[in-house]
């Protein structure tokens, strides 16, 4: 009988987080569903999964502590067997102009998403299983250059340059290793704060015509981690109906 693939997907309880766990699983993957404080949502999730026939945990761990990522692996290790996929997906986003944004506002970004990040990706480096696959979330909004997102966006790029790096460190293993830039998708995390003018004036710059849906975004995770994304390696996916 063949191995379970088993995929770790951080920040995983609500959004676009929980659209990934949710496809990766109807793809045939068992996953671990990460959430770094409410825990009812993520259990939910899971309980949805297992009625649908798919394998899924829900675990708490906090991605910028690097003994908690390193007990997320054990404990998706416990459950399924090892681990193939890693989707870096927590992130947080807080804007403001550079000139008011204060030291707190700084360090918070760079905790979650940039440490965070690279807690995963070393963690994944030295776990994942031989031909696995591991995919960060940066944004578009590094090639958009938007007032208010200096911080945010200067997080994402580094988490562009961590993935191309890795990329060619862990080639000798067959693993790929890509990020994936959404453009505003209609979550929490975008629309949060935003007047419904300011959400129009985002939309009317997509040549779509409309904000992106999560499932948008899993459905170009899936292709990455998935049998037809094996020749992908190092790239970053701008998946934003062609804002940037």
């Amino acid at each position: 009988m063949a191995a379970t693939r088993a995929a770790i997907v951080t920040g995983s309880s609500q959004g676009i987080g929980a659209a990934v766990a949710e496809r990766l699983a109807r793809d045939g993957f068992a996953v671990a569903i990460n959430y770094s404080a409410n825990g009812a949502p993520a259990q939910a999730l899971a309980d949805t999964i297992a009625a649908a026939g798919g394998r899924a945990i829900a675990v708490k761990a906090d991605v910028g502590d690097p003994a908690a990522v390193a007990a997320l692996f054990e404990a998706t290790e416990r459950a399924f067997g090892g681990v193939d996929v890693l989707v870096n997906n927590a992130g947080i986003m807080r804007l403001a102009p550079i000139a008011e944004a204060d030291d707190a506002l700084f360090d918070a970004h760079v905790a979650v998403n940039l440490k965070g990040v690279f807690n995963g990706l070393r963690e994944g480096a030295r776990r994942i299983r031989e031909g696995g696959r591991i995919v960060s979330f940066s944004s578009s909004v590094v090639g958009l250059y938007q007032p208010t997102y200096g911080i945010y966006a200067a997080t994402k790029a580094g988490v562009e340059a961590m993935t191309r790096i890795l990329a060619k460190e862990l080639g000798p293993r067959r693993i790929t290793v890509n990020a994936i830039a959404p453009g505003p998708v209609a979550t929490s995390l975008f629309l949060d704060g935003k007047s419904d003018d300011a959400v129009a004036q985002v939309t009317r710059m997509i040549p779509l015509g409309r904000l992106g849906a999560p499932g948008d975004i899993a459905a170009a995770v899936a292709f990455l981690v998935g049998p037809d994304g094996g020749w992908v390696n190092g790239q970053v996916l701008r998946a934003n109906g062609g804002a940037v």
